[in-house]
């Protein structure tokens, strides 16, 4: 069990780790080439490029759920209506977004924070990826359902084809051709477009193809994954709900420097998030294909696995960033000030990794066993509890304060997720799967 646990986990944890260095190394580029302005503008504008990917990924998981789900009760017919509905989704959500995002970007970006130079540098970021929204959405959308068909190490391949094209093209785009914050984008997508293009070949390999049948069937499996992929798309674009809140109010509270200070802190708990991520979604699988053989002892102990090891994750990442805080900054090519400023801010962001562990692993077992409901009031809470802190504690402290409301933000969610845990376990299936 151990071992076919860590082989879905691992190429997890590595996967989601590649899919939030892909922010890092546009900021590490534009960083050492723009500044602290362009380090900023990217900050304030990655909200939108995280948006498309979320979206891709709450479609992709929630029609691999489903996917697996149908696997376990061997119920083929019904897997192939989900993959089928997942890549329409995706499709339809692309040319969507594409449409609304190029009529709306300037407003959303100043709506974020941004103004002056921040406005100009985050638009000419913004643009481009927006051009690119069907690699986004397609890239990472794709590989949750590689992952469901049993290629943990396939998705983690593709991720990392995609990265490295990313870093690739960051340097000659960035630092060999002055391209800038359009090259930066330019990028980004690109590397994108080639995960994407691999996970298409992957599965035709597999000989998983799409048929899309307009029947009441199928358009109640477009529903199911919709419902369902909410949960994932939420909890993928929850740091960037942060980042807008915590943007807006360094912004308010310490001016541009507090906005570039933050920008390193999110890259690098963005990070650590979606390590443990990694691990909630890695189990989700064969949490899935238990759940749906109704194999409910196994299933138990993955989610104890799971647990287990997002602890020992969450504890490693608070040891290494915590002796490392004042060397990380530099990376990003940021002033001294601004590196002074990290390095006093990070360990409040610290202590919030150990809830945050918890918390993402009792998420993703809700939507892997389909309670939707539960799934959804723990990450949809967050923000609501974190802009409530952000609109009274700050001005009491401060900036201090603008700092603190993320952990005690990730401390309630983390008791609120125990409790409805326990809930599930007293109330639900596992008090019929016990008898």
């Amino acid at each position: 069990m151990k071992k076919k646990f860590f082989s879905y986990v691992i190429p997890s944890i590595l996967g989601f780790a590649l899919s939030g260095v892909y922010a890092i190394v546009d900021g590490f580029f534009i960083g050492n080439s723009i500044g602290d302005a362009g380090l900023a503008a990217i900050s304030i504008a990655y909200p939108i490029t995280a948006f498309l990917q979320a979206m891709g990924t709450g479609i992709g998981m929630g029609g691999a759920v489903h996917f697996s789900i149908s696997f376990g009760r061997r119920d083929y017919e019904a897997q192939k209506r989900f993959f089928s509905g997942t890549i329409l989704l995706m499709l339809l959500a692309s040319i969507l977004t594409v449409g609304v995002l190029l009529l709306s970007s300037e407003q959303i970006l100043r709506m974020f924070g941004a103004k002056g130079e921040l406005l100009i540098l985050a638009e000419e970021y913004i643009k481009y990826i927006i051009y690119g929204a069907v690699f986004q959405i397609l890239g990472t959308g794709l590989v949750p359902i590689i992952r469901n068909t049993g290629s943990s190490f396939g998705a983690m391949t593709v991720m990392i084809a995609g990265f490295l094209t990313n870093i690739i093209l960051d340097y000659l785009l960035v630092w060999v051709l002055p391209y800038g914050m359009a090259g930066a984008a330019v990028a980004t997508i690109i590397g994108q477009a080639v995960t994407m293009l691999i996970c298409i070949a992957l599965l035709l390999r597999k000989r998983i193809r799409a048929t899309v049948h307009f029947q009441g069937r199928f358009q109640h499996t477009l529903v199911t994954i919709f419902k369902t992929g909410i949960s994932p798309f939420g909890l993928t674009f929850l740091p960037n709900i942060t980042l807008i809140f915590m943007n807006k109010s360094a912004m308010i509270f310490g001016g541009e420097s507090a906005v570039a200070c933050y920008a390193v802190i999110a890259y690098i708990t963005a990070i650590i998030q979606l390590l443990l991520q990694g691990v909630g979604d890695g189990s989700q699988p064969l949490i899935s294909i238990y759940y749906g053989e109704k194999v409910f002892g196994q299933m138990r102990q993955i989610c104890k696995m799971a647990y287990g090891f997002a602890t020992a994750v969450a504890l490693g990442c608070m040891a290494a960033v915590f002796l490392l805080r004042g060397q990380l900054p530099i990376l990003f090519g940021t002033s001294e000030d601004i590196s002074q400023m990290v390095y006093m801010a990070l360990p409040f962001f610290i202590a919030g990794f150990l809830f945050v562990g918890v918390s993402r692993t009792t998420t993703s077992y809700f939507y892997a066993t389909h309670e939707n409901i539960f799934a959804s009031i723990l990450i949809y809470i967050e923000p609501a509890l974190l802009l409530a802190i952000l609109s009274t504690v700050p001005r009491v402290v401060g900036l201090t304060g603008v700092w603190l409301a993320v952990p005690l933000t990730q401390m309630l969610v983390c008791g609120l997720s125990v409790v409805l845990m326990r809930r599930k376990r007293t109330v639900h299936s596992f008090a019929v799967h016990e008898q």
